[in-house]
């Protein structure tokens, strides 16, 4: 058995390629691992996504067909909404069969416990961006926004997104386990619950660590921008792999 974890693919940004030139490599590693893939995993952040009543964002089509195909063939795909997609609501459901998550899981494969989220506004700090999100998941803003014509509202998200981003995003940088917030999250969730995966994207750096007890390991998966990695569990243990990608580090301490 394989299952696949991927995040952060972010369609509509440019960065090492364009994002044409990214969803066509994505749609080729779809295509290796299908042949072995038991489930696939999508932990967030694949493009910027308003769920219009009758209105589909424009692009991402060969993305998107890839993975109806692969639904359509029995694969179980299953996503974890992200701070940039966070305004999916049934449409993967609807269209494709694929699960939806908007909070972190609990999920036993094969004997191990996994703990599975896309990360954003856990861990200490980030107050901001806690206090933004609490915002954009309401309701009324949801309400309001969908009130906007398509072009104008998705024109106006996409220009938010390329300002905080930036129009050619840069590889952040690993200062250390201390300084990474989501592995101080899986740390003090650790204390409470017994998992043996802490499974996260958003930070888009590969890690792959064990915690202070000993028996968990934190897993960031890294991301498509920059490092074009992702998680495989093979039913024993788990790895970052990589695809077409010239970074190859996963950061383990």
């Amino acid at each position: 058995m394989k299952i696949y974890f991927a995040s952060d693919f972010h369609l509509g940004i440019d960065a090492t390629k364009t994002s044409k030139e990214r969803e066509r490599q994505l749609v080729r590693w779809l295509d290796r691992i299908k042949v072995d893939a038991t489930a696939i995993y999508l932990v967030g952040d694949l493009f910027f996504w308003f769920e219009y009543k009758r209105a589909v964002p424009k692009g991402y089509v060969r993305f998107l067909g890839k993975l109806a195909e692969l639904s359509d063939e029995g694969i179980p795909i299953y996503f974890f909404i992200g701070n940039h997609d966070m305004w999916m609501f049934d449409y993967f459901e609807e269209e494709f069969g694929i699960k939806t998550y908007r909070e972190p899981i609990l999920e036993e494969i094969n004997g191990k416990t996994f703990f599975i989220g896309h990360g954003d506004g856990k861990g200490p700090e980030d107050y901001g961006y806690k206090v933004l999100k609490k915002i954009f998941a309401s309701k009324l803003c949801q309400w309001l926004f969908a009130r906007l014509h398509p072009n104008f509202g998705l024109w106006l998200a996409t220009t938010w997104v390329l300002k905080s981003k930036g129009e050619r995003p840069q590889s952040p940088k690993f200062y250390g386990m201390k300084h990474e917030w989501l592995y101080q999250y899986a740390v003090k969730k650790s204390r409470t619950i017994e998992v043996d995966y802490f499974i996260f994207g958003h930070r888009h750096l590969p890690i792959n660590t064990l915690l202070p007890n000993g028996k968990s390991r934190y897993v960031n998966i890294g991301d498509w921008l920059f490092h074009n990695s992702y998680g495989v569990f093979d039913g024993e243990k788990m790895e970052i792999q990589f695809f077409e990608s010239e970074l190859e580090e996963v950061y383990t301490s």
